[in-house]
């Protein structure tokens, strides 16, 4: 099988307390400066780089590797670092060290009303996430109607703004917008703990359907081992930012993570 995603010692650390410049555009230098691998101008001069104990690694020297068609299982306790693997592959922040190579298109459900935007409706958000990940709006609108249908909202609320959504109608229509538009790596983080049973094992069977038959990788984060053993092949372990468990069949690394958190002697 091909390769979705490769990650080779990827590593975030965040500083703790004030860290700006103070001034907005010099704010915005340092941002880009990082972004493009470039030496921060801010930066003084024969200073280099300090990672003391004011700040903490979320993230150290990951490296994997993710077959197409594979649905990972990215599993560790809270603050581990699951959701900061995940948004560095989302491109919503930047690596400290290392880098990540993916093969397609990204969609991202990393919370309850990601990549929406509030003032909109949820009809109008479909066509700006299609219009996010490249598509051009006829290929938008062959697809509404099955999208529209997938989240179960009716068609009064689907041309309501969605700031007046629930966050089961966010988790509806985020996932129903994730699966159906033209993406080749899926990433959820948590999202299916909201909302209701029978649309959560819907949802499952969707992201079955796409990894078997069309080859879409899927990268998921849940404390939920049923949902885990469900949907995931394959797993992995994170414990202060590095993979105590390297990726094996999901049954052994969900045992090796109960193990881990004192629920299985």
């Amino acid at each position: 099988m091909a390769t979705a995603v490769k990650i080779e010692n990827l590593s975030k650390y965040y500083r703790l307390g004030v860290i700006n410049n103070g001034v907005l555009w010099q704010d915005m230098q340092s941002y880009f400066a990082r972004l493009f691998n470039v030496e921060d101008p801010n930066k003084e001069i024969g200073r280099e780089e300090v990672y003391d104990k004011e700040g903490f690694w979320a993230l150290s020297g990951i490296d994997l590797e993710i077959e197409q068609g594979d649905r990972v299982a990215i599993m560790g306790r809270n603050g581990a670092g699951k959701s900061t693997l995940l948004r560095i592959l989302s491109r919503i922040t930047v690596p400290t060290k290392g880098c990540f190579h993916v093969k397609g298109r990204i969609a991202s459900l990393l919370e309850v009303g990601t990549g929406f935007h509030r003032e909109l409706t949820g009809r109008e958000n479909i066509f700006m996430n299609g219009a996010i990940l490249g598509m051009k709006r006829r290929e938008v609108a062959r697809k509404l109607d099955e999208i529209i249908a997938f989240s179960e909202i009716d068609h009064h609320h689907i041309d309501t703004p969605v700031k007046r959504y629930s966050s089961g109608m966010y988790v509806r229509l985020g996932f129903a917008i994730a699966a159906h538009l033209e993406s080749e790596i899926l990433i959820a983080d948590e999202v299916l703990a909201v909302g209701d049973i029978a649309f959560r094992q819907k949802a499952i069977g969707k992201m079955n359907e796409l990894s078997k038959e069309y080859g879409r990788t899927v990268l998921f984060v849940s404390h939920m081992p049923g949902i885990v053993y469900q949907l995931c092949n394959k797993g992995i372990v994170l414990e202060h930012g590095k993979v105590t468990v390297e990726m094996c069949p999901v049954e052994e690394a969900g045992t090796k993570y109960l193990e881990l958190i004192g629920t299985v002697e």
